[in-house]
């Protein structure tokens, strides 16, 4: 079965207007993040105008001890960056828990990341336990776990709630390794790979995976499908992507 999984836009105060070609806005309203759900997974646009708070996530095991059934791992393939733009992976140097408390309160934090500057092709992983923020002047596409557990441990003086206590507790707090990766990307959640279709068909048999628009017009099973578009497939014996300068993500959980 093939399925096209209906948006759900969100608005958040980072959001941007900027969101085409991958979510119609004639109205040119504020959408922050666009929404896919697809079985354990979470399939997200995301659209930034300002930086998004410092965070973490829990992994598998520290999730359940509060009740909730998975922690969040995730992914970013970025589709499109501002000259500057930049995101943050981790640290660049190792700290005590008591650093990062301190750090998160007085806002010194921002200095103790591992700043990367970004720019349209990239992809880069971010396991649970990761300290990480994404900057303004960036659209990118992110795959994460289906879980709605974030601990904030800096806000850009915004107001909001704090989670240190949590954050501090799952933190990795040595410094961050090699930063982007190739495809495919493999975790114990999730496995991404990158079609580039260029007047060619792949084939593939899968039992359960989202399919990505991410730039060109593409087809699945001779249906064509968009940027932007996220399509759910189950069960089928055989799917073929097939496009003339397309690239597609392909997503197994």
């Amino acid at each position: 079965m093939i399925t096209w999984i209906r948006p759900e836009p969100h608005d958040l105060i980072w959001g941007s207007c900027d969101t085409e070609p991958w979510f119609t806005n004639p109205r040119k309203e504020r959408i922050a993040e666009v929404w896919f759900p697809s079985g354990d997974l979470l399939i997200k646009f995301l659209f930034t105008s300002e930086n998004l708070s410092v965070q973490v996530h829990p992994n598998d095991e520290q999730a359940q001890r509060v009740g909730k059934p998975r922690g969040k791992t995730e992914m970013w393939h970025i589709l499109r960056a501002q000259p500057g733009a930049r995101i943050a992976l981790g640290l660049n140097r190792a700290i005590t828990p008591e650093e990062l408390r301190k750090a998160s309160l007085d806002g010194s934090i921002v200095e103790l990341l591992n700043w990367i500057p970004v720019q349209a092709g990239q992809t880069f992983y971010t396991p649970a336990g990761t300290i990480h923020a994404i900057g303004a002047g960036i659209a990118l596409c992110e795959i994460q776990q289906r879980s709605d557990i974030t601990y904030r441990l800096y806000d850009w003086g915004r107001g909001r709630e704090l989670h240190l206590d949590q954050g501090v507790d799952v933190s990795h707090l040595e410094p961050a390794g090699e930063a982007a990766v190739a495809f495919p990307v493999i975790s114990p959640h999730f496995t991404t790979k990158c079609f580039e279709l260029r007047g060619n068909s792949e084939n593939f048999r899968c039992q359960s995976a989202a399919v990505i628009g991410i730039r060109g017009t593409a087809s699945i099973n001779d249906s064509p499908f968009q940027p932007g578009d996220v399509i759910r497939i189950e069960d089928e014996e055989i799917t073929r992507l097939r496009g003339t300068d397309a690239t597609v993500l392909l997503t197994l959980a």
